[in-house]
């Protein structure tokens, strides 16, 4: 196995310095959508079925349903809501549904850089493919906003042990690959600092849901119990809650009856939490002095 190098130094949460979100604020949470196009009958699969069937007809359909009503359903979620989002989209996506990329700029959600599709992943890539995996998928977001991305998912959040100097490279000021701390931190690439932004491994409907087998109601009690604890902890410094969903798991009706619970309960807190999206994060995070922040930027700012 090729060996990563270590990117950041280790810090104990405890002992960091204490900032804060906008308006006095100590919780920040975001929604990540992920927003996937899979191949029919090749590639990688989400492993909602047995892994012999993961690339046959009915289950790339069962996957589709995301695209064609999930995501469709969940953004009447999140407007009767008023939550904004931020949708880690393959590239891919603005071919085979022209519509949902539409659909999000129309709200100003936030696009991230997902690759091409998530039927392949991104770490077995040598360099030059990773470059130029990283740059198509850059240039079409770019082409259909007006203004690149400044943040960036990998599909099946794989990863070279290139990938961050590659995105720094490309102009990214922050990845969410990285799932080690409750704070933005930042990490060393050969181009300079890039930030790496808390995303969530347990907090994942795919992983609650499809590979841990928890119910609907067990996972909106997980987020809303993981809301209240966070914004407990909150007062003593400030911390990022991110959520991740996926449209072809909680867009199914009965699992998003269940997420209403829970994002109400959200949004009723909006008055203490930090309701944004992860380039606000980044942005709020890199005008504040670098040393305020945990990790190991390559230079003082």
């Amino acid at each position: 196995m090729t060996d990563f190098p270590i990117r950041y130094d280790y810090s104990a949460i405890s002992g960091r310095p204490v900032y804060d979100w906008p308006e006095g604020k100590r919780l920040a949470f975001y929604i990540a959508l992920n927003v996937e196009h899979f191949a029919l009958g090749r590639g990688r699969g989400a492993q909602i079925a047995p892994p012999e069937q993961s690339n046959s007809p009915s289950v790339y359909s069962w996957r589709d349903y995301g695209n064609r009503i999930g995501f469709w359903r969940l953004m009447e979620l999140f407007d009767e809501l008023d939550l904004p989002i931020e949708a880690q989209v393959n590239s891919a996506i603005y071919g085979a549904c022209p519509d949902i990329p539409d659909a999000l700029a129309a709200r100003g959600d936030e696009i991230l850089g997902h690759g091409v599709t998530n039927s392949d992943d991104q770490g077995g890539l040598d360099e030059a493919a990773e470059a130029a995996m990283i740059a198509e998928a850059t240039d079409a977001i770019t082409a259909h906003r007006g203004e690149p991305p400044v943040g960036w998912m990998s599909p099946w959040i794989s990863q070279t042990p290139r990938t961050p100097d590659l995105l720094r490279e490309a102009g990214y000021h922050y990845m969410m690959d990285w799932s080690c701390d409750d704070q933005p931190i930042w990490m060393q690439t050969r181009a300079g600092p890039i930030l790496a932004i808390p995303y969530p491994v347990e907090m994942n409907d795919n992983r609650a849901i499809v590979f841990h087998k928890f119910t609907p109601d067990a996972f909106a009690d997980m987020i809303i119990d993981n809301f209240d604890e966070m914004l407990a902890q909150s007062a003593r410094q400030p911390l990022v809650f991110g959520l991740s969903l996926h449209t072809f798991v909680m867009g199914q009706p009965f699992r998003l009856r269940a997420l209403r619970r829970a994002l109400a309960h959200i949004a009723d807190h909006r008055a203490q939490a930090w309701i944004t999206r992860p380039r606000d994060i980044c942005t709020h995070i890199e005008a504040l002095p670098t040393r305020t922040v945990a990790g190991a930027p390559a230079k003082d700012g």
